[in-house]
């Protein structure tokens, strides 16, 4: 087995771990969120647009670290900046 060889299949094992991880944590992450929210709202209905507000702001940060995620996995697969230091002799 030859380094581009080697490289690849890292790559795409690193990828695919990194999606698959990226992507449970931060939806474990938005059911917990939205249970506290729908709990809160609950207990004080007065201030449903203030929790609301409070909740999809920390959804998209929640969502951010998957779609950060997804861009590093698509990066390992298509523009890997390892293969330059195989290819270069």
């Amino acid at each position: 087995m030859d380094n581009m060889t080697l490289i690849g299949i890292v790559s795409i094992i690193t990828a695919g771990a990194t999606t698959g991880i990226g992507c449970i944590a931060p939806a474990l992450s938005e059911g917990k969120a939205i249970t506290a929210a729908l709990a809160s709202l609950a207990q004080q209905p007065d201030a449903s647009s203030t929790i609301t507000r409070t909740l999809f702001v920390g959804l998209a940060m929640i969502e951010s670290v998957a779609i950060y995620c997804f861009v590093v996995s698509m990066i390992l697969i298509f523009a890997n900046p390892f293969w330059n230091h195989v290819t270069v002799k």
